[in-house]
């Protein structure tokens, strides 16, 4: 699996953290970072879900103060869903229920070594469009595809 990371200033600590656990895991084939010392938490959040629309990554992991900036403006790529999760129960459902394909943390809201274990769960996650869920998500797509 290829994974994008990317961080503003105030999420650099932890991404790097994360970038090295990820490097380690026999489950990612690449880690591409697209962090700049001067890159804003919108634009880092553009690039990645891009990356992701365009089929250049299966997976992304923004890191912020709290997550909560990067995952809304990650959702603003068409075709993105982009969750913040700082537990196993959102972390499964970010994924398993709502197929998000970007996991968002804050640098300031978890400990490096409770990321590291919630991204241990998410590597192995997958979306099952056949649940319950799949309906709901696939609404949520075509509300996006009329917008």
């Amino acid at each position: 699996m290829r994974v994008v990371i990317g961080a503003p200033n105030n999420g650099t600590i932890l991404k790097d953290e994360l970038k090295d656990f990820l490097s380690r895991d026999e489950r990612v084939s690449e880690v591409v970072d697209i962090s700049t010392p001067d890159i804003t938490y919108p634009d880092v959040s553009f690039q990645a879900a891009q990356t992701i629309v365009d089929g250049g990554a299966e997976r992304a992991v923004l890191v912020c103060g709290t997550g909560v900036g990067t995952a809304i403006a990650a959702n603003k790529v068409p075709g993105v869903r982009a969750a913040t999760a700082h537990d196993l129960v959102t972390v499964l459902g970010a994924v398993e229920n709502y197929d998000a394909q970007i996991l968002c943390m804050g640098q300031n809201v978890i400990a490096p070594v409770y990321a590291r274990s919630l991204l241990k769960l998410w590597l192995d996650l997958k979306h099952d469009p056949s649940s319950s869920y799949g309906a709901k998500v696939r609404e949520i797509d075509e509300y996006e595809s009329r917008s």
